[in-house]
């Protein structure tokens, strides 16, 4: 491995000049400019300012790489307007007869008439369409792309599970055009300083991240989460979370086994104490309390650490109690709405908060409708900062971009337009989402891996706006430069 010296950066916020010299994928010294010793290999960091590489705790990167191929939703209003943005798009770029339509990102739960498989129908006769909700939690289907794969649907709108199995079902490019399409969505990744994602595909990830190295060297590590479905072959496989895979240099390891309590606030299937305003329902359970400890149980017995998806407040109540029954430690992905009383559990407990902070400007209107009176205590991320519990910030990309200075941003400013803060009591610190945004890592060491970042900007001295829109001027992966401006 080649040594890498860094020149004229700033270490950490409001850092001085330094030069910073890196060998064998670590930090060997940091010293003023010229004193830090030579190296075959320079990055001048022209005057910006060196911090750690930055993490996404939540990726589901094939869909993710897919999404950035599919006809945007995100603006739709209504169920019409999103047939209208589809067929605007298709007269721009017309597909081939038969050939699947695929669109991402439509945010349902304002609107004023519901999706439905007619409205697609009378739109593009026989066309099979397919188009995902931001969340993922919603699949709504033409009656051709029913028949695609084989299933009959009174409305074509499916959720949940049926939503995820048919997800499944769907036809998909071959695995060198999938590999091609992560490997410019990585690329982008990189470009704003990520050296490090957490992959909760619901695919074999083990073997798709092994064949994506072995294709092409990688930009960012990667945790290869287990789906519940595979819980028995990583067990027969001996996988642990944590391990390093075989021949991957360090690149990829095994990562948490992923579990369901509930569903989603968009799709009202979050699992609530109280009832959505307006109904009598309380979302969906997905998974028994009896079923999920037993579950997490094998799971940890085998080395795997749980990493349990809990939305509403009952799901997050319910995972938390299984943690203490089982005795494991593990994560909480989301953790949308908390009781008051269940916060300071997660450190308690050893849970990790797995959060994304960007979903609380993008959902707070949503919130406000189906959770009112419950707002207060919904994204806590302060609460949760203040009670020292420990946070990792994702993105759960596609539902928002792959880009965690838009956590960060949404962390410390709990808006992200015009609008005042949305409830600003929960707002963070700056060093603590930076914290949240590196896997922890709260400043740069000698000694330290070397998975880095540049930004031209300190950004203690941004606005939040500012900070979206940061200029990273390099990134540094296991000493290996990733990303130059």
């Amino acid at each position: 491995m080649d040594d890498l010296l860094v020149r004229r950066v700033r270490v950490g916020l409001a850092g001085s000049l330094s030069d910073v010299l890196i060998k064998g994928g670590r930090i060997a010294a940091i010293a003023g400019p010229g004193q830090a010793g030579a190296a075959s290999e320079s990055l001048d960091g022209h005057g910006g300012t060196l911090l750690p590489g930055l993490v996404d705790a939540h990726v589901h990167t094939a869909q993710w790489s897919a999404a950035r191929r599919r006809i945007p939703l995100g603006e739709a209003t209504s169920a019409a307007h999103t047939v209208e943005l589809v067929l605007a798009h298709l007269l721009a770029r017309p597909v081939p007869p038969g050939e699947l339509v695929l669109g991402a990102g439509f945010r349902d739960g304002l609107w004023p008439d519901a999706p439905h498989k007619d409205l697609l129908q009378r739109a593009l006769p026989g066309h099979p369409v397919a188009l995902f909700s931001a969340d993922l939690h919603t699949l709504w289907l033409s009656p051709a792309a029913l028949k695609l794969i084989g299933r009959e649907h009174p409305t074509g709108v499916l959720l949940e599970n049926d939503c995820m199995s048919a997800t499944a079902e769907l036809p998909v490019a071959p695995d060198d055009v999938i590999d091609g399409w992560v490997a410019d969505a990585l690329a982008a990744a990189a470009a704003r300083g990520v050296t490090k994602i957490v992959d909760y595909e619901y695919t074999d990830t083990v073997t798709d991240w092994c064949r994506r190295l072995a294709r092409k060297p990688l930009p960012v590590r990667v945790s290869c989460v287990i789906a519940k479905h595979l819980l028995e072959t990583a067990v027969e496989r001996g996988h642990r979370t944590g391990d390093v895979l075989e021949d991957t240099g360090g690149l990829l390891t095994v990562g948490p086994f992923k579990l369901f309590v509930d569903g989603s606030l968009n799709t009202r299937t979050a699992y609530c104490v109280g009832h959505y305003a307006g109904t009598e329902s309380h979302g969906l359970l997905e998974l028994p309390p009896g079923e999920l400890e037993s579950l997490m149980r094998k799971a940890s017995e085998n080395g795997l650490i749980p990493a349990v998806h809990a939305i509403g407040d009952h799901a997050n109540k319910i995972a938390l109690d299984a943690f203490a029954n089982v005795g494991c430690p593990g994560r909480i992905e989301h953790a949308q709405l908390l009781l008051a009383e269940d916060v300071a559990r997660f450190a308690e407990l050893g849970v990790v908060a797995s959060v994304q902070p960007a979903h609380q400007p993008d959902d707070r209107d949503v919130a406000d409708r189906h959770w009112h009176g419950w707002t207060d205590r919904a994204f806590p991320y302060g609460a949760l900062h203040r009670s020292g519990v420990t946070l990792e910030f994702g993105s759960d990309a596609p539902v928002a971009p792959l880009d965690p200075w838009d956590a960060i941003a949404s962390a410390i400013s709990r808006t992200d337009d015009h609008r005042p803060p949305w409830h600003p009591e929960q707002v963070m610190p700056l060093e603590a989402a930076l914290a949240a945004s590196s896997g922890g890592r709260t400043g740069v060491a000698v000694g330290d891996v070397a998975d880095l970042v540049v930004t031209a900007v300190d950004p203690s001295r941004l606005s939040p706006e500012g900070l979206r829109d940061i200029p990273v001027t390099a990134t540094v992966m296991n000493g290996r430069i990733t990303y130059t401006a």
